[in-house]
């Protein structure tokens, strides 16, 4: 069956909005975390159900360090937990799981749950879950730079591509971030060089498979150039720009 060409094969998200939404309930930031969970659980659902190939998400940007000690190590222990919790709901959905991010700067317990939830699901096919951890736009660039710089390799757009933490899959055709803010907050700087981005005011424990599919929406109605004239894209209706 001929893929849809209005669904994205690779949608990122920012999840933001989680401290708030349990602000508003009177309760501790954690407990927006875990209902974060919640909505990241319906939404890898709903990806894997629409065909979307891939799915992206921010769970800790480099810079989440700042906050609160307690809010730290509690993200921390839930994602350990989450981890091994989600486990076989992740092989029913035939999810891979793939972490992106500084990962030797954990703790070996988080280390060792991320590796082992890795290889666990290595043989699922249905949907690829990548999990940016302790990841920034700016960190994957620098790091695919030095790697080239410790090879002696010519930096170029396609060399920096192939050593970037996400270079197996493709760039993303739709970010979203929740939360009502409009900015990338360092998240996928280089692979979002032609994403169409889309901004939710839900916050994201409360986002849901109608509220993608309100992106979804949004995105089948963008027509995406790639630097092109509509007419060239018209006269090229196969054309894929990279």
């Amino acid at each position: 069956m001929a893929a849809n060409p209005t669904i994205p094969k690779h949608i990122a998200i920012v999840m933001d909005g989680n401290g708030r939404w349990a602000s508003k309930r009177f309760l501790p930031r954690i407990a927006g975390h875990r209902q974060g969970l919640e909505a990241l659980r319906r939404v890898v659902a709903a990806c894997a159900e629409r065909g979307i190939g891939m799915l992206t998400v921010f769970a800790f940007s480099s810079e989440n360090w700042k906050r609160p000690t307690e809010e730290v190590s509690g993200l921390m222990s839930l994602l350990a937990f989450a981890l091994t919790k989600e486990m076989p709901s992740l092989q029913k959905e035939g999810v891979k799981l793939r972490i992106a991010g500084a990962t030797e700067h954990l703790s070996l317990r988080v280390q060792e749950s991320l590796a082992q939830a890795e290889l666990a699901t290595a043989g699922n096919q249905r949907l690829l879950l990548n999990i940016c951890f302790n990841y920034g736009g700016r960190w994957d660039i620098v790091q695919a730079a030095n790697r080239l710089a410790l090879t002696g390799q010519p930096i170029t757009e396609e060399s920096l591509a192939a050593q970037l933490s996400l270079s197996q899959g493709m760039d993303p055709d739709l970010i979203i971030r929740t939360g009502g803010e409009m900015r990338l907050s360092n998240f996928l700087l280089w692979q979002a060089a032609y994403s169409e981005l889309y901004f939710s005011d839900i916050l994201w424990p409360d986002f849901d498979a109608a509220s993608l599919d309100e992106a979804l929406l949004a995105f089948a109605s963008r027509e995406r150039r790639f630097g092109m004239t509509t007419d060239q894209l018209q006269a090229a209706p196969n054309c894929v720009a990279g």
